[in-house]
Parts: structure tokens; sequence; C-alpha cells
């Protein structure tokens, strides 16, 4: 057969890794697909001469790359979202199929993008997009499509995993996990994607679209990020045989599709516990196939890569993986006020007789059960009436809108003396 002509547009870590496994593994990439993967176009903003092109011509032009007639795919990794979501475009409304890593323009745009896909007989894969190396879309399209799924939780920003485990594991502060996730390159100058939820929120957009047809309805996902989660909270969460972990959630209710990215207590002896370091990891329950674990690096320049050039096999097989739109009856995705979780509670209040029992008694009158509690001496920050120290209660499930209600009740209180920490509890024990 012909070889599959690629365009590649963007030379950054990712593109450059791209380039390795297509040059590294091309024996074995033709000897399983009866074709050679060969780029013979680059396009990037910037010139990086040092970097080997395997005889692709090189421009600085990436638009005119997306509009050549005489590429068979073009591959989108530079990242952004306009200028990407621009020559996605140009290049589906050409017919020649896509290859992108973007979550954000999959999250944002992907039923505008997937409708010109199919309208113009384009192909448009997108596995890159979500959890690096890990085969999350694939498995969701193709192996497991003949199942009803019941709800998926994911590690899905590994960021945020590898700061939340430094603080669990070496008792660091956030600010110094922050400090050693950039110098380690896992965070960016700039983190706030990753530490407010938002890089995660993108990808549980796209999971949530394929598991549940909901469509692609980032601006519905409710998003929280971990910084306010503190070293104190990693020591109470051990303490009540829980760790804490950033998920995305999503899951079927009767009345709709919970879709949720925010931190969780979640049982020490859960698989999702056990993913640590930069590491990610998303754990799907579906009615046939029971819960299947999909682990391995997030993100990286090969595990990226190995995801890209494996949807421009697909593409060089013919298979194609467009995803069903939402019809007009797809579930709604329900708010966070309407969801029902068990909560962890951290109640900062002055050491006098008798707080915790009028905050237990708010947590009664709003008929919110208490599962367990701490409360202990220590010394903490004087704050100008004594000494004040942490209430920590776990609650058993009760619905956000009357928890909402009941913390602002407490948070009232005049012993109590900061703001109150509020992180939600799962178990994931089979079906719901």
């Amino acid at each position: 057969m012909e070889p599959l002509r690629v365009g590649i547009c963007g030379l950054g870590t990712v593109a450059q890794g791209v380039l390795k496994v297509l040059q590294n593994n091309a024996s074995g990439i033709r000897r399983r697909t009866g074709r050679q993967l060969e780029v013979v176009a680059v396009a990037s903003r910037t010139a990086k001469p040092e970097v080997d092109l395997g005889g692709a011509t090189f421009s600085t032009d990436v638009m005119a790359l997306a509009a050549r007639d005489d590429l068979d795919v073009v591959v989108e990794l530079i990242g952004g979202e306009n200028t990407a979501l621009a020559l996605v475009e140009r290049a589906l409304a050409n017919g020649t199929p896509v290859v992108t890593g973007n979550k954000a323009i999959v999250a944002l745009h992907g039923e505008r993008l997937f409708a010109l896909a199919a309208a113009n007989a384009a192909q448009l894969g997108f596995e890159a997009a979500v959890a690096g190396s890990i085969p999350i879309i694939a498995s969701l399209t193709e192996a497991l499509a003949g199942n009803e799924h019941d709800w998926l939780a994911g590690i899905i920003n590994g960021t945020s995993n590898f700061i939340l485990s430094a603080m669990a594991e070496q008792g660091q502060s956030f600010a110094d996990a922050l400090q050693r996730a950039q110098e380690l390159g896992y965070a960016e100058a700039d983190p706030t994607f990753d530490v407010e939820g938002v890089d995660a929120a993108h990808k549980l957009t796209i999971l949530t679209a394929l598991a549940f047809d909901a469509g692609f309805r980032f601006a519905d996902v409710y998003t929280e990020g971990i910084t306010k989660i503190t070293a104190d909270d990693m020591e109470y969460a051990r303490e009540l045989g829980y760790c804490i972990k950033h998920l995305g959630v999503a899951r079927r209710r009767p009345a709709g599709i919970e879709a949720r990215v925010h931190p969780v207590l979640v049982p020490q002896d859960h698989l999702l516990a056990n993913i640590g370091d930069a590491m990610n990891a998303v754990l799907v329950h579906s009615n046939a196939a029971g819960d299947t674990l999909y682990a391995g690096p997030g993100a990286g320049a090969l595990p990226t890569a190995s995801a890209v050039v494996g949807d421009l096999i697909s593409i060089a097989q013919g298979r194609s993986r467009l995803p069903r739109m939402a019809s007009a009856e797809a579930l709604r995705i329900l708010p966070i006020d309407e969801i029902e979780t068990a909560y962890y509670l951290r109640i900062p209040s002055l050491d006098q007789p008798g707080a915790f029992a009028r905050v237990a008694t708010i947590l009664s009158d709003c008929n919110i059960s208490i599962e367990a509690a701490i409360q202990r001496e220590q010394t903490a920050p004087d704050a100008g009436e004594g000494r004040w120290v942490p209430i920590v209660i776990l609650t058993h499930v009760v619905k956000e809108l009357v928890m909402n209600e009941a913390l602002i009740r407490v948070q009232a209180l005049p012993e109590v003396v900061g703001e109150i920490t509020r992180i939600r509890v799962e178990h994931f024990a089979g079906a719901d």
C-alpha cells in the first residue's frame, strides 16, 4: 500500500516525541499496518534546526499545511485554542483526517468538530487528549461499546496527583509540593489550569460525552481545584481511613448525569488510592464488563506520542472513531446542588466548651448524620479570643444543597473563626 503521508503542526515536546516514535518503531508499525507512516511536512511558528525531521519539509505557516491536498492526515500539536481550532476546522473542511492531542478544543467545540468531520468524510482522532498513553478513548468507543456505563472516576491530571501525593507521603505543604512539581517539569510556570481543575474538567467533558452520549458540555461540569487542601487534611483523612485524590467523576442518575471535578476522600484500600506520583488512572463501571481500570503515564513526550501514533495507525487502517452526537433525549448534566455524597468537614473553632455540640446540633437539625469525628487539643494560631482547634467531621450521604444550607449556619457560629473546608467522600462500590 502507499505510505500514509503525515503533516505535523507544531514542534514542541509531544511533536518531537511523535517523530521519535515513528522513526524508532517504523518497521514494527509497517509490519502491523501494511503501510509506512511517513512524515512529509512539519510546520511550526518557531524553527528548531536541532530537531531531526527525518527528511520532512519545514514551514512556519501552520495554516497553509492544514490546507494542503497532498497530505493524508494532519496532526495538530500546537496547543492553545484559537489557532488550533481554526487549523483543525480547515483540515476537516478540506476532507483531510486530523489527529489532535488538544483536550480544550475537543471539550469546548467537540460537537461542531465531529459534525464537520462527518460531513466531509474525514476522521478525527483524539486519543492523546485524555490521559496520555492510556487508551481510554479507544476503550470507551470500541472495547466497551456494548456496555451501558454506570459511572466512571479518574485521576486525569498528573500535576495535581503529584502534588497531593507529595503532600500525603512527605507531609509537604501545597506550596512546596507545587514548587517541586514545577522543578520537575510536571507543572507549568502558571499552573492554574492544573491546580484549579480546568484541565481535568476538559478531559472529563470528553469522557462523559463518550460514556453517556451526553454531548460535549464543558460549561456544565462542576470544577474545583486543590489549592485549599492542607497537609493537616491529608493527616486527618489518613486517620479516618482515607486518602485525598483529585478526581473527575461522571455517574448516571435517574434525573441526569453527574459530571464533576473536585478533591475526593477515597478509602485507602481502593484501587484509585494507590495511583501516586504523576500517574493517571480511569476506573469505569459498566453493566456487562464490571469494573475496568486503566492506568499509566498521563503526560510526557513519549506517552502522549504513543496515543497520537495509535490514532495514525487507526487512520492508516481505515478505522473511524467518531462518537455519536447527543440526541434531543440526552440526559441533562445535573447541577452540583443535586448530587449526593458523604462529606469530610474541617471546621476551625475556638477551643471552648460546647463548640462541637453546637455544630452537631445544626447538622442534626438538617438531618445530616455524623459517621466519625475528631477533636483534639492542639496548638494553633491565636484568633484574638483564644486558641482554636479544628473540628473534623465525616458525615453520611446527604444532598449537596442540604449540606450547603447547614454550612451557612455553622459558618455563622461565633466560635467558628475561619473558612470551613468541605471535601466530598466517594467509595465507588459497584453500581449505585
